[in-house]
């Protein structure tokens, strides 16, 4: 995109689209500065550059933001599957803590249950847990 020295408004609403579309952006000004940096930054421009559209150097700046924008999507696909393991976790702890409670057993046959009903049922460990936790919830001890 070539804006010339984009209002915040504008910038906002092609950056929304380009979010949607998860498409990199490569963002030519003619002038700039360290607010305008950062906010086209934090907006998901990919590559920034000041006083920079001549033509021998247009295939090779689209080059390195693609690539910059497919590092960046690995990374936040990363994060992603790090938080959703997280939160996996998470809830299997909460659910043998319940087992534990609830069942008078240690947090190895707490486990050992959940592994075993996930095996029977063929779902995965996690699923059971998120189960175990909202029954419990349901039934009003989960306050």
């Amino acid at each position: 995109m070539d804006l010339g020295n984009p209002s915040r408004d504008v910038l906002e609403e092609y950056f929304s689209v380009s979010r949607a579309l998860s498409h990199p952006i490569a963002m030519f000004v003619e002038e700039s500065d360290d607010a305008s940096i950062a906010a086209s930054l934090e907006a998901g421009v990919s590559t920034y550059v000041v006083d920079g559209l001549a033509a021998n150097r247009i295939q090779p700046l689209l080059r390195m933001t693609i690539r910059r924008f497919e590092a960046f999507a690995r990374l936040e696909a990363e994060l992603a599957e790090a938080q959703g393991k997280l939160a996996e976790r998470d809830t299997v702890d909460k659910a043998k803590r319940i087992l534990m409670k609830t069942k008078g057993v240690t947090e190895p046959e707490a486990y050992a249950e959940l592994r075993q009903k996930a095996m029977s049922a063929n779902r995965r460990i996690a699923d059971i847990a998120d189960a175990v936790v909202t029954a419990f919830e349901l039934m009003g001890d989960g306050q």
